[in-house]
């Protein structure tokens, strides 16, 4: 009983760590989105635009595939911004407004790249509306990149966690099966069939794997609502559909593990020979 719950908590513990890097994964995914869609690109418009122009316009590029929002800055609010930044004196220095109207871009994060960029440049400017398109283009480079970058090491990081958390609850199902190698040879020699042997520790395995990873799932829900209590802007990167999903996978894969490898194990331990018993 003692090697069992020892098995359990072991287990549970690997599927708590699986369980919460997946939400750290789930996380990253959403903040490069966020960073994605959230840098603006401008499309200057012609000065002999009118206002009903315009508002068409942001419609019509609204709608576009790779566009996730457009805002119409007037040429009033866009004045009532730039006072505010350069001071209320700065239009003195002309003779008219020379501020244009302009439509702000917000793109899809699929499209976030320099080359999609570039091409829905070209695609505005073909209308006579538009004077000109104007972005960052060397911090979309960056931030490309950098989220590239980021999210190869993070995925290489996760592999070699999954890899680790496989092997240890291998050797954990592989000590609890070790300690009945003694009941397996005995069945063996009363004429026990290998599948008449392994299926009671076949059930056994789908309990512990179960077990388990419910522990898990309890402990990643708490830690999930004690962050979120802590700093409220995290439920945006962990919701409840998130842990519900990452819960199933938690549970899905305790029970697969844990099945595997006791089905391997005990096909091993009913073809040892019997000086190997002692070892």
């Amino acid at each position: 009983m003692r090697s069992y719950v020892s098995s359990v908590i072991s287990i549970s513990l690997v599927l708590f760590l699986v369980g919460l890097f997946a939400l750290m994964a789930v996380g990253v995914s959403r903040v490069s989105a966020y960073f994605k869609e959230n840098v603006k690109i401008s499309v200057i418009l012609n000065e002999n635009v009118g206002d009903a122009q315009a508002e068409q316009l942001a419609l019509n590029i609204g709608a576009m595939p790779q566009v996730a929002a457009a805002e119409l800055i007037s040429q009033e609010r866009g004045t009532e911004e730039m006072k505010d930044f350069l001071g209320k004196e700065f239009l003195d220095l002309f003779e008219s407004n020379p501020i244009p109207a302009s439509i702000d871009l917000q793109l899809k994060e699929a499209y976030f790249h320099p080359d999609s960029i570039s091409h829905l440049k070209g695609i505005l400017l073909e209308d006579p509306m538009v004077e000109d398109v104007d972005y960052q283009e060397g911090i979309i480079k960056t931030i490309n990149k950098n989220l590239r970058l980021a999210g190869l090491a993070f995925i290489v990081f996760v592999a070699l966690l999954a890899f680790i958390s496989v092997v240890l609850i291998n050797n954990t199902v592989r000590l609890n099966v070790f300690s009945h190698r003694f009941s397996i040879r005995t069945m063996q020699l009363v004429g026990a069939t290998p599948g008449f042997i392994q299926r009671p520790f076949l059930y056994n395995a789908l309990i512990q794997g179960a077990i388990s990873a419910l522990i898990a799932i309890a402990a990643l829900a708490f830690v999930v609502h004690f962050i979120v209590r802590q700093f409220p802007q995290a439920s945006a990167l962990s919701g409840t559909e998130t842990l519900c999903y990452v819960g199933a996978g938690v549970l899905l894969l305790g029970i697969l593990i844990c099945f595997i490898c006791t089905f391997a194990v005990v096909k091993e331990m009913t073809q040892l020979s019997y000086n190997k018993l002692y070892y």
